[in-house]
């Protein structure tokens, strides 16, 4: 099958995979958007939302609506590197044989990832990147596709070990989870009291989605497209010469070359979602919040004066 041909079936796909999530999940109509673009672009995402916004009904949903496994691990302060990846133990003919944890599955929650120490954020940020994990020496590879969706709360403080710049860079997307509207929480209030049992229908399986990925990385980009894209986040950094007065006055840190590299991905796959061939600076500029929110970061005086990441982010675009 052609690549225009293969375009126009993810289109008629992601239209039927929303259609499928919307069964469970009542609006965050932009937050399912980028979790998708963001599995299809091969990237991981990072949720921000209080608690009770039903971020795990949200990835359990989407990963049946893929055909693909999921697993939740509850980030805890006690939780040692071995409880995620698994471990070496003597077995019964007094050889070692290794049994797999909770990361050797398609799609990870990896639940309050901010309430565990470094050292196994650090485990699951080898995975993320790798797509594989060594253990006692050992390489195991990961199945692919492999996603990790991770949680934040932003609220609570206490007890966290925030993410590092460096590890946070590790998400192609972070995604601001709001409360939902009236009318939505009124549906969700009589979907979830209700003894309705709704089913979620895979539409793909492991082959489809990576070779999906590969379309989506085939996807020819005109220069002038790469090039607004490394301007943007040559914008953000406050001793570049590209930047403005606000970015010099409210930005301690601008974004780096990951940045530019997860645009044109998710550029990309925004595009392919919409039937085009070839994404254009439209498509760059719908997926930039997402992308440069967690690569930015903001300094005091921007705090005093209330100026969010998303305003300054708008000022560029």
């Amino acid at each position: 099958m052609s690549d225009v041909a293969e375009i126009n079936k993810l289109v008629h796909k992601r239209i039927e995979l929303k259609k499928e999530i919307a069964k469970i999940i009542v609006g965050q109509e932009e937050v399912v958007d980028q979790i998708i673009l963001s599995i299809f672009s091969g990237g991981h995402a990072l949720l921000v939302g209080v608690p009770g916004l039903a971020k795990t009904l949200m990835v359990n949903t989407i990963s049946q609506a893929l055909g693909l496994d999921f697993k939740r691990i509850q980030f805890t302060p006690d939780l040692m590197p071995s409880d995620i990846l698994g471990s070496e133990i003597l077995d019964e003919n007094r050889q070692f044989k290794f049994l797999k944890g909770p990361i050797f599955s398609n799609i990870i929650l990896a639940d309050e990832i901010n309430r565990t120490p470094p050292k196994t954020q650090a485990a699951l940020l080898e995975a993320m990147q790798e797509r594989a994990v060594t253990i006692a020496g050992h390489n195991y590879k990961l199945d692919l596709p492999y996603f990790v969706l991770a949680t934040q709360n932003p609220i609570e403080q206490e007890g966290t070990y925030p993410l590092p710049e460096a590890q946070l860079d590790r998400f192609m997307f972070s995604i601001k989870l709001d409360y939902p509207t009236f009318e939505e929480e009124v549906q969700v209030v009589k979907n979830t009291t209700s003894n309705s049992d709704v089913a979620v229908n895979p539409l793909f399986n492991s082959q489809e989605i990576i070779d999906f990925q590969q379309l989506i990385r085939r996807i020819p980009v005109a220069d002038n497209v790469v090039e607004y894209a490394v301007t943007l986040v040559s914008k953000t950094r406050p001793d570049n010469s590209f930047s403005n007065d606000f970015v010099k006055n409210y930005i301690d840190w601008g974004a780096g070359p990951r940045a530019s590299q997860n645009l044109i991905l998710a550029a990309k796959a925004n595009a392919a979602f919409n039937g085009k061939f070839s994404p254009d600076i439209e498509d760059v500029k719908a997926v930039a919040i997402g992308i440069l929110r967690h690569r930015v970061v903001k300094n005091y005086k921007a705090d005093a004066e209330g100026i969010s990441i998303e305003k300054i982010i708008d000022s560029l675009l």
